[in-house]
């Protein structure tokens, strides 16, 4: 299997996983801003995921690229969102990630930029 499909798949199989922890589990943990930013962080990735997916099969031209940032903007982007939602069932002060959020949102309108160009 190649990695842009191992990561594609990964982060479907993750997003139902932790939608279903968030649904079920820390809807009765979180404050519902928390929750509400927990989703975000699990919808960002399934979408990426399956875009991931998507993308192993076309003919893109700058496909590395294009997974290299999705990739890496999926992981710093939900992985934060996670961390700062989950912040007070862990007990600890993770609000330093904060600029991570923006940073992995970031990575993420670039492969996109760079997958419409390649289109163009």
């Amino acid at each position: 299997m190649n990695t842009i499909q191992l990561f594609g798949s990964s982060f479907a199989l993750l997003s139902v996983i932790f939608g279903a922890f968030g649904a079920h589990l820390l809807k009765k943990l979180l404050p519902e801003s928390a929750l509400q930013s927990f989703e975000v962080g699990v919808r960002y990735m399934m979408y990426h995921g399956l875009a991931l997916l998507l993308l192993s099969v076309l003919p893109v031209e700058e496909k590395s690229w294009i997974s290299k940032f999705f990739i890496g903007g999926t992981v710093l982007f939900s992985f934060s969102i996670f961390f700062l939602s989950l912040q007070p069932i862990l007990k600890l002060n993770l609000k330093w990630l904060g600029p991570v959020t923006p940073i992995g949102g970031m990575f993420l309108v670039v492969g996109w930029i760079v997958l419409l160009l390649d289109f163009i």
